[in-house]
Formats: C-alpha cells, sequence, structure tokens
C-alpha cells in the first residue's frame, strides 16, 4: 500500500547545516579551527532548537580532541514532532576550515530513536565505502581483501578500468602503504588531510568523480557517513581500528567488539533517514560559502532515505534580513 508523503526533515536541516556553515566561513584559512568549530557549534544549537522534531544527539563530534561540540545526551529540536537520534558535525574538517583547505563541510543526519549506533569510547574506524553500482558485490571480507581485488570489483561493476577509477584516502602515515598499494595497481588517490565525511558522500554519490572510499577515519563520522550512504544507495563497511593502547582498552571495556564488520545498515538500522551538508571552503562535494555584496551564496545537499529523493540546494542570503531575526552574527 501506497503511503502518504511524510514531513521531509531535510528541509529543515539544511537551514542547520547553512547557519553553521555561514558562522564558520568567516575563519576559514585564519589559522583558528577551534573558533571557527565553535562558531558553527553555537549557530547549529540555535537553528537544531526550532526544527520540528524530538532529537538526541548521539553522535556529537569533537569528544576526541575536546572542540566545542553539541555533545553526546543533548537534546534538539522543538520538543515536538518526530522522536529522532541525531548525528551532527558542525564542521567537518576543521582543519582543513583553518587552512582554507577544499572540502570542510557541514552536516547533519537524523534517524528513528534508537536505530543509530552509538561508538562509545571508540574513536577509529577502518572504512570502505562505495556507490550504488557496486553496492551488491560488496562483502564483509573485502575489507581485509588486497585493495587490487577491491578495486577490480568496483571497475567491473562501474564499467570502467582500475586505471580511470579514483580512491579518497586521508593523507596520515597510516596509510602510506595503503596509498602505495592503489598507486601500484594504477587507480588514481585523491587525498585530503581530514574529513572522510566528505569523502564517503564522494564515494557513494554516483558522478562525483570519487569511486571507493578507504582507510582509518572517525567512529562518529562512520556513523554519520553510513545516514548519506544509506540515502544515496551505496554500502559501506566498517570495524573498530583504535589507534592507541588507551583506546582499545576503553574499547575492551565497554564490551564493545572491535572484530565485528559493521555496514550501513548496522551503523544506521532504518532507510527513513535524512541527511543535510553544507560547504565551508570550496571542494570536489560542494561550492563553499560565497560572499556577495550584502550577503552570502550557500550550496547544499539534502537526502531523504526512504523516497530516494537528493536534492541540492543554492540559497542566496541577504544580511540585513538574518540579523534583524537572528542573534547569531552572521
Amino acid at each position: 500500500m501506497s503511503e502518504t508523503p511524510g514531513r521531509n526533515l531535510a528541509l529543515d536541516l539544511v537551514r542547520v547545516t547553512e547557519a553553521a556553515a555561514l558562522a564558520a566561513a568567516r575563519w576559514m584559512g585564519r589559522g583558528d579551527k577551534e573558533a571557527g568549530d565553535g562558531a558553527a557549534v553555537e549557530a547549529m544549537r540555535l537553528v537544531l532548537s526550532t526544527a520540528d522534531l524530538d532529537g538526541v544527539v548521539v553522535i556529537g563530534e569533537g569528544a576526541k580532541d575536546h572542540a566545542p561540540m553539541l555533545f553526546n545526551g543533548e537534546t534538539v529540536g522543538s520538543g515536538g514532532g518526530r522522536r529522532v537520534d541525531v548525528a551532527v558535525d558542525p564542521v567537518e574538517g576543521t582543519s582543513l576550515l583553518a587552512r582554507g583547505a577544499p572540502d570542510a563541510i557541514s552536516v547533519v543526519g537524523v534517524a528513528p530513536r534508537g536505530t543509530m549506533w552509538s561508538p562509545g569510547p571508540a574513536y577509529y574506524m577502518d572504512k570502505l565505502v562505495v556507490g550504488p553500482a557496486a553496492a551488491p558485490h560488496v562483502r564483509p571480507e573485502l575489507l581485509d581483501a588486497p585493495i587490487g581485488e577491491v578495486l577490480s570489483m568496483v571497475a567491473g561493476a562501474v564499467g570502467r578500468s582500475v586505471g580511470e577509477l579514483t580512491v579518497f584516502v586521508l593523507d596520515k602515515p597510516r596509510h602510506q602503504d595503503r596509498i602505495a598499494a592503489i598507486r601500484a595497481a594504477g587507480a588514481r588517490v585523491l587525498l585530503r588531510t581530514d574529513g572522510d565525511v566528505a569523502g564517503a558522500l564522494m564515494a557513494a554519490r554516483e558522478g562525483s568523480g570519487v569511486d571507493l572510499l578507504t582507510g582509518i577515519g572517525g567512529t562518529p563520522e562512520g556513523v554519520i557517513a553510513a545516514c548519506a550512504v544509506q540515502a544515496l544507495g551505496g554500502a559501506m563497511l566498517g570495524r573498530l581500528a583504535p589507534q592507541s593502547a588507551e583506546e582499545a582498552e576503553a574499547v575492551r571495556a565497554a564490551g564493545i567488539d572491535m572484530h565485528r564488520i559493521l555496514t550501513e545498515n548496522d551503523l544506521v538500522a532504518s532507510d527513513d533517514v535524512f541527511f543535510a551538508a553544507t560547504g565551508i571552503t570550496d571542494g570536489v562535494l560542494l561550492p563553499g560559502v560565497r560572499y556577495t555584496r550584502g550577503g552570502a551564496t550557500t550550496h547544499s545537499l539534502l537526502m531523504r532515505g526512504r523516497s530516494g529523493t537528493i536534492r541540492t540546494v543554492t540559497a542566496e542570503h541577504r544580511w540585513d534580513k538574518l540579523r534583524a531575526l537572528s542573534a547569531l552574527e552572521y
């Protein structure tokens, strides 16, 4: 039986990511990532409080580096509407923002209450993300397979050669062998120092120019990315990868299985997800905030998992109007 179309929360959420992006963009290239993140948190918290939902923050970025944050367990929204879990990252790529580097974004995802996996004290996860064409071929053992085998699978699924694939990898010392193996296989590599939510979005979205994400990144970012991967019809694998003895001990003490391979459905156990992302700095995924005479322009992606609808939104913001309505200093 068909259902009456429900309220699309992504249309509320885009106001949240737009506000965070506008606040953060003032700090682009100024070398102060905490100030930029703090401005985005303040803006996101204020606008999120007006959204028509009864939300609890399950993923609040900032705990591992003591950054400003919307904290885990914080209640958000107007208190009415849907009861949801909320995953936020007001600035995904704070170092990118501070340096004026590409692909800093603001993101928020929601799913029905109780469906988001909570990583607890687990900060790092080994991940693999592909788009819809390769998704049917993903199986858990691929997370440990030689990268050449993974690339061959993706190439066959998308109808291109390995040499025509692009792989997103975080440019970290822990990935030097993996990067070398990708290059040896003949694929192209897109490196970023931060921002693997953006990387997952690129990998999962057809036409982005990126075919695969691989490597160890943040566990909270993995849950946020899973919201988008669900909506985009891609596939994701992840397994905890503690980067210190202290983190490993904390994960064991919390009773979390470090060897379990998780899929996007484990990380977010519902297709009724909503996701919004707004560009802060120019990048492969989205243009950043552009200032105009008396205002600014933002570019956003909105997704609804149940309908599969993806919207791109270009918004023109006027300072004289916004500053009269809001306490935020855009």
